[in-house]
């Protein structure tokens, strides 16, 4: 039940992080980093019904400062596992792994999990040696190996699609993604609500995310908050499509997200509720938290169509204060 519950607030975990930063000051926007962008062929092995996907390009996020604060809170605790796992085998995961997407997965037992795929460059010959020296159990699923790697109460999987490519999550979903992998499943790809826009999102952030239709509405449910007060505002965040989110890297973290609307009068609304968010926040902040208050003042709103976007800009020695100030309140 205790895992349930957990997955039950992660299931948000990659907006609410995102989204949380961003208003109360851990994302920033003047700069922009230099990062890859994800191949169609890792997108491609997820299956169709993933209703959040992300990308984090370690390798470009390691250079920041920040890095550290970016890990431990947009990063899925199913990474850190894969991280515990790999070590054991003998490999450096904070050196040979280089990108990492994942997604969210619904099971047949209404519940939710991440399965993602990390790429770096893995000794395969010395891992497996390393895995059958410590025991591991290990399945075998059209022609892999999946590695049963336990830790506490959850049991997670791992598998080596190739020298360059891994995999990791749970048993029935790590199962779906090999399927997609060998022609049999139904991709990502043919996601037709979703697929456009991780495909306009993937444009060389260190850090992008795009969340689905139900996704976005728990997101939105804990981001305006105090904006509810607005008689209208639950009714528009019932229609609201979709959101992406990216990060990128400089002296601060530059960070923005944009809300896909119903319509232009419900992203006109969608604005004003959130602007009184980000009025009240920096009114109950001034005193207690001084330094949100005033990466608040800069928060900028503005409107395009049907999308809403946001972003606000946070210096470097800004963020220790800043990530103390909100991490107690982020549900990871």
């Amino acid at each position: 039940m205790r895992h349930v519950l957990e997955r039950r607030f992660y299931s948000a975990g990659i907006a609410l992080s995102a989204l949380v930063m961003l208003l109360v000051g851990v994302l920033a926007v003047p700069l922009r980093g230099s990062a890859g962008s994800l191949s169609m062929t890792v997108i491609g092995m997820f299956p169709r019904l993933v209703g959040e996907f992300a990308y984090a390009d370690l390798k470009s996020a390691r250079q920041y400062p920040w890095f550290s604060q970016f890990r431990e809170h947009l990063l899925p605790p199913r990474f850190r596992q894969f991280e515990q796992i790999l070590s054991s085998a003998g490999v450096h995961a904070n050196t040979q792994v280089e990108e990492v997407a994942w997604g969210e997965l619904p099971l047949s037992s209404n519940g939710k999990e991440a399965i993602g795929v990390a790429l770096g460059s893995f000794d395969l010959s010395s891992i497996e040696d390393r895995f059958k020296q410590q025991k591991l159990s290990v399945v075998d699923y059209r022609g892999l190996h999946l590695y049963s790697g336990a830790i506490g109460s959850d049991d997670i999987f791992v598998t080596f699609l190739d020298s360059s490519t891994a995999a990791f999550g749970p048993k029935s979903a790590l199962e779906k993604l090999v399927d997609v992998r060998m022609g049999t499943g139904e991709s990502l790809l043919t996601n037709a609500p979703l697929f456009p826009l991780i495909n306009e999102t993937n444009s060389g952030s260190v850090f992008w995310a795009v969340l689905d239709k139900s996704n976005t509405h728990f997101a939105m449910q804990q981001l305006v908050g105090q904006a509810t007060q607005f008689r209208q505002a639950a009714t528009v965040i019932s229609r609201v499509h979709a959101m992406m989110i990216s990060v990128d890297g400089g002296s601060g973290i530059d960070g923005r997200f944009q809300v896909v609307c119903d319509s232009v009068d419900d992203a006109n609304l969608l604005g004003a509720a959130l602007q009184l968010g980000v009025m009240y926040q920096r009114y109950t902040d001034a005193r207690s938290h001084p330094d949100v208050a005033k990466v608040l003042d800069n928060v900028r709103i503005a409107l395009s169509g049907d999308r809403l976007m946001v972003e606000a800009p946070v210096s470097e020695e800004q963020l220790d204060a800043l990530i103390k100030s909100i991490s107690v309140n982020l549900p990871m």
